[in-house]
């Protein structure tokens, strides 16, 4: 990538918690660094493995929101497509933690969320309807690996008495070609910097449905409530608070279809992220029957807005 020259000293050390990629501090000469790197195979239990193209896409969509919000994305330094890696901007974690830890310790404020929001709003606003941009991400069968296949399609799998719900819940979200997606806008992939949130890890790149990118958000708040249920109150604010932020933003197309897309796609990944191949890893074994049976129960009979799933979620 031309960062160092042959003969300066670097150093690298692995940082925890990639699941599908090798992620380093790089010490350089010039300063720090971050390097990452595509896995074949995800760590994960599962049999799970994805293209390391997948690289290029995620490149792709830092360049496209950087142009949008260039605060949300960190710097792109250089990339090697050959080995399917690149370098960024380093944050130093204590002025940039990470999200979902300020979410699990309880410091987390509704004023994070709602800027959450509307970052997320504006990158959808910005890119809606574009052909140019669809056209920078063909990424639907990437996407379907690592997304639909893994979350909702193995979820039908282990439920199928709600099968056939799931499977249509998949058609129309394949379906979808409205926005940039980033795929995988989760607390762990947020850092709540001091000039507003930043995003990472958008592997999972697609030009599709908007409501995958917030019903994905707004599931890891549900499970949190499910987590803590003293605390439930303060994560369903966030979630109210992120989604006015982000509703201020849509014009592409009708709230109300927006909205009921939503309601109906956030059940379901609630069942993926406990029956699907990357459950998460906090939830208590009652926690967990608690979040099946309401997801079970949503799919069946589809709550009409994400405002009434919301309020009728109380672990």
């Amino acid at each position: 990538m031309k960062i160092v020259s042959a003969n300066q000293q670097i150093a690298l050390t692995p940082l925890a918690g990639g699941v599908s990629s090798d992620i380093y501090r790089a010490d350089l000469p010039s300063g720090v660094v971050c390097v990452k790197r595509a896995l074949p195979r995800l760590r994960v239990a599962a049999d799970w493995t994805a293209p390391v193209d997948r690289n290029r896409y995620e490149v792709e969509w830092m360049r496209v929101v950087g142009a949008v919000v260039p605060s949300a994305v960190p710097a792109l330094l250089g990339e090697d497509r050959i080995a399917s890696a690149f370098a960024m901007e380093w944050f130093p974690p204590g002025r940039y933690p990470v999200w979902k830890a300020k979410l699990m310790d309880g410091t987390a404020a509704e004023a994070i969320a709602a800027r959450v929001g509307d970052v997320l709003g504006r990158i959808h606003a910005a890119t809606a309807d574009r052909r140019d941009i669809a056209e920078r991400f063909p990424t639907d069968a990437l996407f379907h690996a690592l997304r639909l296949d893994p979350y909702l399609v193995t979820a039908a799998r282990a439920h199928p008495d709600r099968a056939e719900r799931l499977y249509a819940v998949v058609a129309v979200t394949a379906s979808t070609k409205r926005t940039l997606v980033h795929g995988d806008f989760s607390p762990k992939n947020i850092l709540a910097g001091p000039d507003g949130p930043v995003v990472l890890d958008a592997e999972c790149a697609w030009f599709g449905d908007p409501a995958f990118d917030l019903a994905f958000v707004l599931n890891h708040l549900l499970l949190k409530a499910a987590w803590q249920p003293p605390r439930q109150a303060s994560y369903r604010a966030m979630a109210e608070a992120l989604v006015a932020a982000y509703r201020a933003h849509v014009r592409w197309e009708p709230w109300p279809a927006l909205d009921a897309r939503t309601a109906a796609l956030l059940p379901a990944l609630m069942l993926a992220r406990v029956d699907g191949k990357s459950p998460v890893e906090y939830l208590s074994d009652v926690s967990r029957a608690l979040v099946r049976t309401f997801a079970r129960e949503a799919l069946s009979a589809p709550p009409a807005s994400l405002a009434d799933l919301v309020h009728s979620f109380a672990p």
